[in-house]
């Protein structure tokens, strides 16, 4: 794999925590790897062989119902680390919403490595903390809010890590960024029917909110009228 220190996630991903000389080290364990849409890269219940940063694209962690229905449990950017260090199984399935690539790791290499580097163990523990804080606040949005306040909810998430054109999160006007998952996928992860998820979209672009150009792609026009929709600070 080429240098760890050219990543362009490497200020954002667990690593960055490394020195220089550690990165060295860590790029010889690692492999990078693109992963076509729909492509699973670990299987819920299996032995989890291996972990990962992702550095491009869009990953889905979902489990299986007892009906076969899938229930997606979180949505996975670029710098996001995947997988179980210190584990045997995968508790969920780890599959790409778009295209990707990641940096891969065998688990049994990337333990070792890091029972050796005290500093990446607490970055790890920082990245569960967080997630577990998130998992919190999407009970209360799944328990609490309502259908309006969901789609508003999952679109500023969006657009705080998948806006383009040079444009800021924290800029009033033109977020724009390409859904990665279809209405149903929005749906599934928000609780909701695919004909709800279609009108609460309807609802909030009449009122000038956000832009629709196609399917996929989403202009915000007004931020802070999106995030007062969506009932957060």
């Amino acid at each position: 794999m080429s240098d760890c220190s050219t990543c362009v996630v490497r200020n954002r991903a667990i690593c960055a925590s490394l020195e220089p000389d550690e990165l060295q080290v860590l790029s010889k364990l690692g492999r990078k790897r693109k992963i076509k849409r729909g492509e699973t890269l670990l299987w819920e219940g299996d032995p989890a062989p291996v972990v990962a940063n992702i550095i491009d694209g869009v990953l889905k962690l979902s489990m299986n119902l007892h009906d076969g229905r899938e229930q997606i449990v979180s949505v996975m950017y670029a710098s996001d680390f995947v997988g179980r260090p210190f584990g045997k199984e995968s508790p969920y399935r780890v599959s790409a919403m778009t295209d990707a690539e990641v940096c891969v790791f065998t688990r049994s290499s990337f333990d070792s490595f890091a029972k050796e580097h005290p500093d990446l163990q607490n970055k790890l523990l920082h990245r569960s903390l967080d997630e577990l804080d998130r998992a919190r606040e999407w009970m209360t949005l799944l328990g609490k809010k309502s259908a309006t306040e969901r789609i508003a909810t999952l679109l500023i998430e969006l657009s705080d890590r998948l806006s383009v054109d040079g444009c800021s999160p924290t800029s009033r006007y033109l977020d724009r960024f390409e859904l990665p998952m279809d209405r149903q996928q929005i749906a599934d992860i928000l609780g909701l029917t695919i004909e709800t998820v279609s009108r609460q979209f309807t609802r909030i672009r009449k009122q000038g909110i956000i832009d629709l150009p196609d399917r996929r792609t989403v202009i915000i026009n007004e931020r802070s009228l999106l995030k007062a929709v969506a009932g957060v600070a």
